[in-house]
């Protein structure tokens, strides 16, 4: 159980900033237009049910690509944690009227042009872009343990958390009108800094764990 509600926090504490269910609501709704609640229900649904598959996808075949490459688990602890970080100090220090990404917002499209979107764009990049891609190859390296049952509830620790995120995103996406009304940018901004201090802090701490293994695999 410990094991689980460890990976469950250092996946739902990296990947909260990256996918930002508020944040990315904007750009949702942004992307909807003006839409009777069903719709944006309909959306979210399909949407939250795609980031699930996506990231458990990436977290089930990061071991595979990476023995498939000939990667050591602590090369990619240490440049996935200095990636982590990188990310985070850049959250950490984006001026105030930055948007949560560099996407830009479309006018309202009709509901057969949204069903198009569902993948890209709504799901990728908008809702989980590249940086929870890297995340989630850290992460999957991360757990990844020569004990069985180690190695299993690792893994069980972060699907946990992708599920609780993509439900998170369901929820802001398909309230996105009420919350953008009812939520003050500031608000939002302040909550990103401190989510973004944590994410650098889980970056350098994974980036040791990195190079401390690589220096004990050094010959003496």
């Amino acid at each position: 159980m410990l094991t689980i509600l460890k990976y469950f926090g250092l996946a739902f504490s990296a990947l909260l900033p990256l996918i930002n269910p508020l944040g990315s609501a904007l750009m949702f709704m942004g992307i909807v237009g003006l839409a009777p609640v069903s719709e944006f229900r309909q959306l979210a649904k399909k949407v939250a049910i795609s980031t699930v598959l996506f990231l458990l996808v990436i977290e089930a075949v990061g071991a595979t690509l990476l023995s498939f490459f000939g990667i050591s688990l602590p090369v990619v602890q240490l440049a996935g944690g200095f990636v982590i970080a990188a990310i985070g100090w850049g959250l950490l220090n984006q001026s105030s009227g930055a948007a949560a990404s560099g996407h830009t917002v479309e006018p309202g499209n009709s509901q057969g042009a949204l069903e198009d979107k569902v993948f890209y764009p709504l799901t990728f990049p908008i809702t989980a872009g590249p940086g929870s891609v890297v995340v989630m190859l850290t992460l999957s390296a991360h757990a990844s343990s020569s004990v069985l049952l180690k190695n299993a509830l690792g893994h069980v620790g972060i699907a946990i958390a992708v599920v609780a995120l993509s439900y998170a995103v369901y929820l802001c996406y398909t309230y996105a009108p009420k919350i953008t009304q009812k939520i003050s940018p500031s608000t939002v901004q302040g909550i990103l800094r401190v989510i973004a201090f944590v994410l650098l802090c889980i970056g350098v701490q994974i980036a040791w764990n990195g190079l401390e293994g690589l220096l004990k695999a050094m010959p003496k």
